[in-house]
């Protein structure tokens, strides 16, 4: 049945936020979400999907992993992908999963599984020649990773030669795990962040992720990292039966598996074991989130095979976030760098998961509305994920008439600007670029690591060079000197010129990251790369049309939207253009020597014996751009099996179609 536009709109929507939020928290470690509110958004993708199978397009969020891996590092593939692991919230959920089990293997009788905890840490996988360690990465988007081997290296856990015990070392053994900070070592990690001045880590699992992924190994190698292994993908020589027989090995070689790991018969068995292991979570010297619960027997595993995303011989089961009661006293507002408006409860300092909170987001005007939190209010809240403390929900029974509703102002807080908000979000933001909190946010985004990496300017810096008004925006700071620096506190002659030589080595960094740095709405590091090889220049971007915009990779309709109306800014284009009277226009080259330059394509349906990255890399190969959405640029659509709507939409606008066997012939007559 035909998809309404309503439910279209929504789909796409849920897609590009999920995309979005997987770049975040695969790619740069800083999720803005909880996982609840993720999860929340997957379920509701995949059951709009359900109901409308018509609208399942490869590319959706549901048929693939995660993010793209970052710039930072090399890259790895993985022979075979790292695929992610469907959830269940209950134990009916578990149930479900082992009848779908028992009736896809023919089996009337109990499965024997193994049942793990399952680490709140970062996954890797590590690669052993003749039993020593020779390569390590990270999962990336399942299909290609990180190469961190020399910090992996690093990590004290990890044999850096295999033990030939009671278990034969293979001669190719591929490991796979997680990377993850006890709760004593994160706090002393913390502790001598504070000591050193340094901002403190959210939560153990990305203080894990963001020292694994550090260009500097005595970095990593001072961070208390430990590893647990769950299994292997690849064991060359070793005909292994069970899940159980792998773990058993693992820990002969001297790789260390979790001690609560076990083997049982039965979903009653596994449910059981469930329930252990969530009781047992408080006094382990680990974070974890929920338990795996595998097919014991490797060979059914093979059988039952996997889906797009996920295989079906495993499932997680996911414990609820930890939860405390408190009192609302104030709703304050913060501001980001886009001027967008978050409201906090400030609340009665309360323990939840062994960290205490005393803020917690309420999302947006709307959400404060539905929840109807008061000044006042007694209120359940979660570290939801063990990351972002938010508010679950009022204790209505508490009230006592003096509570106070909260009441969105029309100006801001800080500058007094009028709020604007846009019909089709629930965001308020301040207009005002040179609103002092969100004018430290945009500085302190721009000299980011993994913008124009301006070391020594961080937001102490930038609050200091705002209040005294020497920076209004970013381009600002290159008008700066030694006798302004000399002017602020804690500024002396060899600090103020090492700032100083940060700032002018920026002016070449790449086009890339020049892009990011702008800050432009929805615009990562990974769409800035794409926009950067696709225009060559930052003119070029900025004067590109929306149409242009939707035949480059990872762009849909809202990035679009948000990259011309923020080009369509005359304060944004002025900016521009006073970088440049610095020397900061940075050109990538757009290959347009090869054969397939300046032709876009666009995928859809599944193919068949190429995977989706597989079938991008020979196009981008040859010079030719990925779009995510069929338009008149649309130099070519190819087709899969099982096309979406992206190849209706070709044949609307005429878009030459290719088959999967037409694309490699046309790349091999380009070679």
């Amino acid at each position: 049945m035909p998809v309404p536009a309503q439910v279209s709109r929504r789909i796409e929507r849920l897609r590009e936020e999920i995309m979005h939020h997987n770049y975040l928290y695969y790619v740069m470690d800083s999720p803005i979400i909880s996982d609840a509110d993720y999860d929340a958004l997957m379920r509701e993708l995949r059951d709009l999907e359900a109901q409308y199978p018509e609208a399942v397009t490869p590319d959706s969020p549901t048929q693939r992993v995660g993010a793209p891996p970052a710039e930072k590092f090399g890259t790895i593939p993985h022979i075979i992908p790292m695929l992610s692991i469907d959830d269940a919230f209950s134990e009916a959920e578990i149930r479900e999963f082992d009848a779908r089990v028992r009736r896809l293997a023919g089996t009337p009788g109990p499965i024997a599984y193994t049942v793990e905890p399952k680490m709140d840490g970062l996954a890797v996988e590590i690669i052993y020649e003749k039993g020593v360690l020779v390569s390590g990465s990270t999962r990336g988007d399942g299909y290609t990773g990180e190469d961190i081997t020399n910090n992996i290296r690093t990590i004290r856990s990890i044999p850096l030669r295999l033990r030939a015990f009671d278990s034969p070392v293979p001669a190719r053994l591929v490991v796979r795990g997680e990377v993850y900070i006890s709760k004593k070592g994160f706090e002393d990690l913390n502790a001598r962040r504070i000591r050193s001045g340094e901002p403190l880590f959210a939560n153990p699992r990305n203080a894990a992720a963001g020292s694994v992924r550090q260009l500097d190994p005595s970095v990593t190698a001072a961070r208390p990292l430990d590893f647990f292994a769950y299994g292997v993908a690849e064991a060359d020589g070793i005909p292994f039966r069970f899940q159980h027989e792998v773990l058993k090995a693992l820990k002969n070689w001297g790789i260390p598996i979790n001690p609560l790991a076990r083997t049982v018969s039965g979903i009653d068995a596994a449910i059981d074991a469930c329930r252990e292991i969530s009781q047992a979570r408080d006094g382990l010297d680990y974070e974890i989130d929920g338990v795996v619960i595998k097919v014991d027997d490797l060979s059914l595993q093979e059988r039952l095979g996997t889906k797009a995303r996920s295989p079906r011989w495993v499932i997680a089961y996911k414990f609820e976030a930890p939860q405390a009661v408190t009192r609302v006293r104030e709703i304050v507002l913060s501001i980001g760098r886009t001027g967008a408006i978050t409201p906090i409860a400030v609340m009665d300092p309360v323990k939840v998961g062994g960290v205490t909170v005393s803020r917690a987001t309420l999302h947006n005007e709307d959400e404060i509305r539905k929840k109807d939190v008061r000044v006042g209010d007694w209120v359940m809240i979660r570290r939801a994920g063990d990351v972002i403390p938010e508010v679950v929900r009022v204790l209505p029974e508490r009230r006592t008439g003096n509570e106070i509703p909260f009441v969105m102002p029309h100006a801001c807080p800080i500058c007094g600007s009028t709020l604007v908000r846009k019909p089709d979000e629930a965001v308020w933001r301040c207009p005002n670029p040179e609103c002092f909190p969100r004018l430290v946010r945009q500085i302190t985004h721009f000299a980011g690591k993994s913008a124009m990496d301006i070391d020594g300017l961080g937001q102490k810096v930038a609050e200091q060079l705002i209040s005294a008004g020497l920076v209004r925006d970013v381009a600002d700071l290159y008008h700066l000197s030694m006798s302004d620096l000399l002017s602020l506190e804690r500024f002396a002659e060899k600090s103020a010129q090492n700032l100083l030589s940060s700032i002018e080595s920026s002016k070449k960094r790449s086009l890339s990251r020049l892009v990011f740095a702008l800050g432009i709405p929805h615009v990562g590091s990974v769409t800035a790369q794409n926009l950067a090889q696709r225009f060559g220049s930052i003119d070029a971007i900025l004067n590109a049309s929306k149409e242009d915009l939707l035949q480059v990779e990872g762009i849909g309709p809202e990035v679009a939207e948000s990259i011309t109306a923020w080009a369509a800014d005359p304060h944004n284009r002025d900016l521009v253009r006073r970088l440049h009277s610095v020397g900061i226009d940075p050109r990538e080259e757009r290959k347009q020597d090869l054969p397939l330059a300046g032709k876009s394509f666009v995928f859809t349906g599944r193919l068949k014996t190429l995977t989706r990255e597989e079938a991008r890399d020979l196009v981008k190969k040859l010079g030719g751009a990925v779009g995510s959405t069929v338009g008149r640029q649309t130099s070519y659509c190819i087709a899969g099996e099982e096309p979406g709507s992206k190849f209706r939409k070709a044949q609307e606008l005429g878009i030459p179609i290719l088959t999967e066997e037409e694309l490699v012939s046309l790349v091999k007559k380009s070679d």
